[in-house]
């Protein structure tokens, strides 16, 4: 089965939007303020953008906080035109979804359903916001799985009519740029990503 190229299909859909002389309505989910800063700046002559911190997996609270925070402090800084909406801290869900999937690696079924569970949020969200398209900036880590992630949001879209913009901003050296905006703008970089499972993995190697 031959790979999709994410990277390529964003593209194509970045030149449609310039080509209408028009900017659409984007809900992105953000991860943390590292995984935004590229993304965002990737985006936003394309995008009225507003940014979704919709996380229950990170723990504890005072880690959401903070990333949260970086988040804010990263727009703010940027002085770029981007909302922000953030869901007060509410584990529960997460840790719900997550039962029975506790010990399983990076990328099992406790990930794949947290992916899900904020991409739906994000989803319901942009359609009650009537936005035109929702996305998430996931797709720049390389710890994740970009198909997955894809197809998911493309299942999303399905059931709730709204559309979703495919993508992989890894491409173009997205990582790598994120790491440098980082540096730039002295962010919090985690070590582990977001719940007390992974965190644990991280601390014993």
């Amino acid at each position: 089965m031959q790979k999709i190229n994410y990277g390529r299909i964003l593209d194509e859909k970045l030149k449609e939007i310039e080509k209408s002389g028009k900017k659409s309505d984007l809900l992105l989910h953000a991860c943390c303020a590292p995984c935004s800063s590229h993304t965002i700046l990737y985006l936003y002559d394309y995008f009225n953008i507003t940014l979704y911190f919709c996380n229950p997996n990170i723990a504890p609270e005072e880690e959401y906080e903070y990333r949260k925070n970086e988040l804010k402090r990263l727009v703010s800084e940027m002085k770029l035109s981007v909302n922000i909406i953030d869901e007060d801290y509410n584990s529960e869900p997460f840790y719900k979804l997550a039962r029975g999937f506790e010990n399983l690696p990076e990328r099992g079924e406790r990930c794949r359903r947290c992916i899900e569970y904020r991409l739906r949020k994000t989803g319901e969200l942009a359609k009650k916001m009537s936005s035109d398209y929702f996305t998430t900036t996931l797709t720049i880590s390389p710890h994740k799985d970009c198909d997955f992630i894809n197809q998911c949001g493309e299942r999303i879209s399905d059931e709730l009519n709204i559309k979703y913009l495919f993508s992989d901003f890894k491409k173009h050296d997205g990582y790598k740029h994120s790491i440098e905006l980082s540096r730039e703008y002295n962010l919090y970089r985690q070590n582990y990503c977001g719940c007390i499972y992974s965190k644990r993995m991280s601390e014993n190697g």
